[in-house]
């Protein structure tokens, strides 16, 4: 999963389209070891557990979870991987009105 998420957001960089992560990891400066190893360049909440206030309010139960979100914060997709992600993240980015000028 993660090579995707690395090529989908090399793609979409000039696009209102961003990536959050939820850490889940109990040492911060392990994590943020392993996360530079892998490549992983978007921004990254430290929950620090799997039962915190994020993973909680979000009715978070295995790792990882996805939520796909529109531009008005309305969750519209969970649990997509690959391909299905891509569509998704596609389709809402044409619901994304074009900027005032």
């Amino acid at each position: 999963m993660l090579p995707h998420e690395k090529e989908m957001v090399a793609r979409k960089k000039n696009q209102p389209f961003a990536l959050l992560g939820i850490s889940s990891d109990t040492d911060r400066e392990s994590a943020i070891k392993r996360m530079k190893a892998e490549g992983i360049t978007w921004r990254q909440a430290m929950e620090g557990s799997t039962s915190g206030p994020l993973a909680t309010k979000w009715d978070v139960h295995g790792w990882p979870t996805i939520f796909v979100l529109d531009h008005k914060g309305v969750i519209r997709f969970q649990d997509l991987r690959g391909e299905e992600l891509e569509k998704a993240v596609d389709e809402l980015l044409k619901e994304v009105p074009a900027p005032a000028k």
